[in-house]
């Protein structure tokens, strides 16, 4: 389900409400199978979100500290309400739950049992698409879950385009080869590879997400490519990927069984002035004013939260891989080009999350003759080149470099 925001939301100058939520939550909100209600810890059958003045919540740097909440999920994956940091150092004391990290890096607890009645609150997830950056943060009615700024894929355009090169570099050599097929995508509806796999990253950190914290809600900044009529082929040719793959990413949402909405970019700029919020214009900073904050004013206007409980936030960075090559391009000694690239290295994948006895975390990278890469977690350095299987133990496979920042006296974060 796709819904604009307009519909749900109107914007004054003296405050900022949702009108008409309350009537559009009792017609499309369907309660859980237990038909519990969706705030299961008020005494009465009101399960409906309640109206959200924004603007008598201003943000307050007192009461701003690290309160931040840990996801958790049941003795047989279902995800619950995240817990306050102490409830979650009681569990892991009393021996109730485990420490576990997913595919993204994002810290949760599984319990080592499953509640009789699982309480479940309204949680809504904001997304703030970017061109090189983008935010996403979880919030719930008063605290915010997490917060994550993840660089976005700007590689795969050049890589097709060195595919293509050394295809057709191929095809002119005086050798044996096939004859080249015609072209089988040709009038076919198709995304763009660059398209699809910027889209795909969101879907993918949307997933991992849905995974460990009950998300019920979507709010996603919706992105307009303007057109122009009349010789501006060029324009409109460079703009349409944009559209293709936000409507690509929306139909992949409702598959998520998510409630999507979609707000317009003056409503997100509204929403920060109500919330007293100030957004950088140094896009590059990993910190919660670049993007993060877009994506929460976004979570909040459905939630109600009236401030962020925490700015804390990791910083994603997608692995890159190299695609096979029969051979490197470039000659080396001899004369003898030697192999190139693909995701295995000695039979395990590149990007497995590894402890090493010396490097501790870290993850694999290419091998040479029978020794295998190391990489560092945070900065994607590589640490060393001469590892054998036996000195490390695997742990996960994993596809992103995730780091937990923190901030320290204004705006000063520890890598």
């Amino acid at each position: 389900m796709v819904i604009p925001m307009q519909e749900l939301t109107s914007l004054s100058s003296a405050r900022t409400t949702c009108i008409g939520l309350q009537e559009w939550l009792d017609a499309s909100l369907v309660q859980p199978a237990s038909e519990e209600s969706l705030n299961s810890t008020s005494s009465n059958n009101n399960s409906r979100l309640r109206l959200i003045y924004i603007g008598e919540g201003k943000r307050d740097s007192d009461r701003e500290a690290a309160i931040g909440r840990i996801p958790v999920v049941s003795k047989n994956g279902t995800p619950l309400m995240p817990c306050r940091p102490a409830k979650a150092r009681k569990l892991l004391a009393q021996g109730k739950a485990i420490k576990k990290r997913n595919k993204i890096g994002v810290f949760y607890l599984h319990l080592q049992f499953d509640p009789h009645i699982p309480v479940t609150q309204p949680l809504a997830i904001g997304v703030d698409p970017g061109t090189k950056y983008e935010g996403f943060s979880v919030v719930g009615t008063s605290d915010t879950v997490v917060n994550i700024m993840s660089e976005a894929v700007t590689w795969v355009k050049r890589k097709v385009e060195q595919r293509r090169n050394a295809r057709r570099a191929r095809r002119r050599r005086n050798t044996r080869r096939r004859k080249n097929k015609k072209n089988r995508l040709t009038n076919q509806r198709r995304l763009p590879p660059s398209t699809k796999a910027r889209w795909d990253v969101k879907l993918r950190l949307i997933k991992q997400l849905c995974t460990i914290i009950p998300i019920q809600y979507l709010v996603v900044e919706d992105i307009q490519a303007v057109t122009k009529k009349r010789h501006h082929k060029r324009w409109n040719t460079n703009f349409s990927p944009l559209e293709v793959g936000k409507w690509y990413f929306y139909s992949e949402l409702q598959k998520l069984k998510l409630i999507v909405i979609l707000a317009q970019g003056n409503e997100t700029q509204q929403l920060r002035e109500h919330f007293g919020l100030q957004k950088k214009k140094s896009k590059s900073q990993p910190i919660f004013e670049t993007h993060c904050v877009d994506a929460w004013v976004l979570a909040a206007a459905i939630t109600g939260a009236n401030y962020p409980t925490t700015r804390k936030l990791y910083y994603i960075t997608p692995l890159q891989f190299h695609r096979r090559q029969l051979h490197r391009f470039q000659f080396a000694k001899g004369g003898i080009r030697r192999r190139y690239g693909g995701t295995l290295s000695l039979g395990l994948k590149k990007g497995t999350l590894v402890k090493h006895k010396t490097y501790n975390l870290c993850y694999i990278g290419g091998n040479l003759k029978n020794r295998l890469s190391l990489h560092c977690l945070k900065t994607g350095k590589r640490l060393t080149q001469n590892t054998k299987q036996e000195d490390f133990t695997i742990l996960t496979r994993i596809s992103f470099r995730t780091q937990f920042l923190s901030p320290v006296n204004r705006g000063v974060f520890l890598r």
